[in-house]
């Protein structure tokens, strides 16, 4: 697939769709995202560990890091923004095991996660920060479906449609974060 073009991806994501999927590229996502912070992923490390049911099914799940703010009355949610996707990074492998296929967040991801995402063949979008209200009206239906105690950080079942993001780090490893400094890099040195 070309990085330069938007590609369309329903979720579940077809595992060769995903597969071909490059460091860069652009994306609108379509289909059921789960909201899960750092909280909710400590809970269900501790329910899988003792051997517990999981309250949401993560085979083939997409998952986004945020939270809401309040909602207004007349709304599905409140704007809803990425937050940064290191703060789960010690739960993302168990995660990836446990079949998530994809992420989205905000900022690089350590060393171990993009193992991980090469070794399940996941794929960490990344999504604009600060662009809570934009990502909202994406939004046509929002749920809490378990952890209601941990309020905003509660996992949240949301429909969505056409979510904009773009490849952060892809099935292979290749990294965004690594690859874009390169080009710019590149690119100064052309112009001096």
């Amino acid at each position: 697939m070309d990085k330069n073009t938007v590609t369309t991806l329903s979720i579940p994501i077809d595992k060769r769709i995903l597969e071909n999927l490059k460091a860069g590229q652009k994306v609108l996502i379509s289909g059921t995202l789960y909201t899960v912070r750092d909280a909710v992923h400590k809970r269900l490390h501790d329910l899988h560990y003792n051997k517990k049911s999981l309250p949401i099914p993560l085979k083939g799940a997409v998952i986004y890091y945020a939270g809401p703010a309040p909602t207004k009355p007349g709304y599905i949610i409140g704007p809803i923004s990425p937050t940064t996707a290191a703060r789960c990074d010690a739960y993302t492998p168990l995660m990836l095991a446990l079949g998530v296929k994809a992420m989205i967040g905000k900022g690089n991801r350590s060393d171990t996660v993009i193992k991980a995402i090469r070794k399940h063949r996941a794929v960490y979008f990344a999504a604009t920060g600060g662009a809570a209200a934009f990502y909202a009206r994406c939004i046509t239906s929002a749920q809490v479906v378990a952890f209601k105690d941990l309020g905003t950080e509660a996992v949240i079942k949301m429909t969505v449609k056409q979510f904009p993001a773009f490849v952060a780090i892809d099935s292979h490893g290749n990294s965004l974060y690594e690859q874009g400094p390169k080009t710019y890099r590149k690119t100064i040195k052309k112009e001096e």
